[in-house]
């Protein structure tokens, strides 16, 4: 029981990174727009959030902890919009490949934010901003003590409830709001809603920057919470990334979708530490790096029945991935 506990405890934060992730790009995909730069975005988000609690921590003499969750959100929150930005100037208005763009902002995201991370690394392995750790990872208070129930539901930080009620805000925008229904029509067919009156080209930048501001909230997540508040220059975000991108086929396209989606795959990638010892058996390091595989393997077997169902409701935007151009309409 405790060991299903412990897989549980370790699932939902990790799912809830990618959740992030997923539903920032889900609203980028919505407005038609494919941007792989999903990885590099959750990079700047994570990075400039750590930067700015690590600075505010280190320069102030008495920091006080809800100025260090602000800054870290909002500079997250710029940071990887204006990497939202950069992708929109260029695959909306100069019409550059989405597919070469969104990864070309994946290196440069990591670039900036392992360039700048040496200035605070300093030559150490890692740095800490021990108060947003402590901020970011606080538990709800007497609800977290109520035995295993309370441990299961209420051990984590606000960061994790707030992801879910980000999936149910959207699907209830997509789906009863005038403005998320003209988004899903620039994604569907950008020609009928201009001749609509639809302004495709601010949809699609708003949409763009908005969901990558998502997507760094993910980052930050990862960097003050999930990982105790430490930066260190590893590509374990990148990975979390592709995983997001993964996550918006598998719940294809649905917000509401991302939230058990998200969870089940951090009990698919944490399969290979758990049920062993649940079960009782030993498995060899080359069984562990195939288990890994399976929340990948799980998107594909989706990716493959979907297909061949053909549902409208289940299939990507229509006009997903290609540049609108008003004089061919």
């Amino acid at each position: 029981m405790s060991s299903l506990i412990a897989w549980i405890l370790r699932a939902i934060p990790f799912g809830t990174i990618i959740m992030y992730g997923a539903l920032g790009e889900t609203i980028t995909e919505k407005s038609g727009n494919l941007n792989l730069g999903v990885p590099g975005i959750m990079y700047l988000g994570g990075f400039a959030g750590f930067a700015s609690a690590y600075y505010y921590e280190n320069t102030v003499a008495e920091p006080v902890a809800i100025l260090s969750i602000l800054l870290a959100l909002v500079s997250a929150l710029a940071a990887s919009a204006l990497g939202g930005l950069i992708y929109a100037f260029l695959t909306i208005t100069l019409r550059a490949n989405q597919n070469v763009t969104g990864l070309a902002l994946t290196t440069f995201g990591m670039g900036v934010a392992n360039f700048f991370g040496v200035f605070i690394l300093d030559g150490a392995t890692y740095s800490a901003a021990p108060l947003a750790n402590k901020a970011f990872a606080a538990r709800i208070p007497v609800l977290s003590g109520l035995g295993a129930a309370g441990q299961l539901l209420f051990s984590y930080g606000f960061l994790v409830y707030a992801a879910i009620l980000l999936a149910v805000a959207l699907h209830w925008f997509f789906t009863r709001t005038r403005t998320g229904l003209n988004l899903r029509a620039v994604g569907e067919n950008p020609a009928t809603a201009d001749a609509a009156g639809i302004n495709v080209t601010r949809y699609k930048y708003l949409a763009t920057c908005a969901g990558a501001a998502i997507c760094g909230l993910g980052g930050l997540y990862y960097v003050l919470d999930y990982n105790q508040g430490i930066w260190a220059t590893t590509e374990q975000i990148q990975a979390l990334g592709w995983l997001a991108l993964a996550l918006v086929i598998f719940t294809t396209w649905k917000p509401l979708n991302a939230i058990w989606g998200a969870y089940l795959f951090g009990i698919l990638y944490w399969l290979y530490q758990f049920l062993p010892s649940i079960l009782g058996i030993s498995v060899s390091s080359a069984m562990t790096d195939l288990v890994q595989m399976v929340p990948y393997v799980v998107t594909i077997l989706v990716l493959i029945f979907v297909s061949m169902r053909r549902k409208k409701e289940d299939q990507p935007p229509a006009h997903l991935g290609l540049a609108y151009f008003r004089e061919e309409r």
